[in-house]
């Protein structure tokens, strides 16, 4: 199975955690790299995530997601994909989702990843049958049923 996590996904960690719900799903998100790195999901990624992830200007963070995103990405869009992406993102764009967020459902749909998974509410109120949207923690509740 291949998923995408989005920027807001990676920096979840970093976020502060004494609110029970950012707590809940950054323990979901590091439950799902880890099943990442134990090869039970196949993970997608894109440019738009790589430039977002440069754009961080907290040096460790960047580092590290940089890292674990080189050590584990099975499917990545790049150049080769970008004019494709863009117009999937139009598309997208036309709905409300913001552009950088449009980037990411649309490299998402792109790579035929099975679920797009985010921590952001805006992007989980899009519908579309192309892909699955979910939060870390209702990722976790459907794959465990």
């Amino acid at each position: 199975m291949l998923i995408y996590l989005d920027n807001c996904c990676y920096n979840r960690p970093y976020d502060d955690q004494s609110y029970m719900r950012i707590n809940l799903e950054t323990q979901a998100k590091l439950h799902i790299q880890e099943q990442i790195k134990n090869d039970v999901y196949q993970l997608a990624a894109s440019f738009i995530l790589i430039y977002e992830n440069e754009c961080n200007p907290y040096v460790a963070r960047r580092t590290s997601i940089t890292t674990y995103l080189g050590d584990n990405v099975s499917e990545y869009v790049g150049e080769e994909g970008k004019a494709e992406v863009i117009k999937i993102a139009e598309d997208i764009m036309k709905t409300g989702i913001k552009m950088k967020d449009s980037y990411h459902l649309a490299s998402a749909i792109y790579l035929n990843a099975d679920y797009f998974i985010t921590t952001d509410d805006r992007v989980k109120k899009y519908s579309t049958d192309r892909i699955k949207i979910v939060d870390p923690i209702e990722f976790i509740k459907q794959e465990e049923e």
